[in-house]
C-alpha cells in the first residue's frame, strides 16, 4: 500500500474520522481535532508501523498532515 494512504488511514482511525477527510493540507488539531493526547497516540502508532522513532523535538514541528508524511519520507 501506498505509504501516503497508509498514513492517512492510520490519522483517521485515530481520530475517528473519515479518510476521505484526511488531505495533506489539512491541520491535525483545528480539521481534524486531535488534541495533544492525540497527536501522542498517532505518533506511537507511525512508529510502529514505519519502525521509526520519533522524537520530542519532531513532535512540535507537526501541524498538518503533511508534516507526517515528510517526516516519515525522511526517516524510512
Amino acid at each position: 500500500m501506498e505509504k501516503v494512504q497508509k498514513i492517512k488511514e492510520i490519522i483517521a482511525e485515530q481520530l475517528g474520522v473519515d479518510v476521505n477527510e484526511v488531505t495533506e493540507e489539512k491541520s491535525l488539531t483545528d480539521d481534524l481535532g486531535a488534541d495533544s493526547l492525540d497527536m501522542v497516540d498517532l505518533v506511537m502508532a507511525f512508529e510502529d508501523e514505519f519502525g521509526i522513532k520519533v522524537e520530542d523535538s519532531d513532535l512540535s514541528k507537526i501541524n498538518t498532515v503533511k508534516d507526517i508524511v515528510d517526516l516519515i519520507s525522511q526517516r524510512v
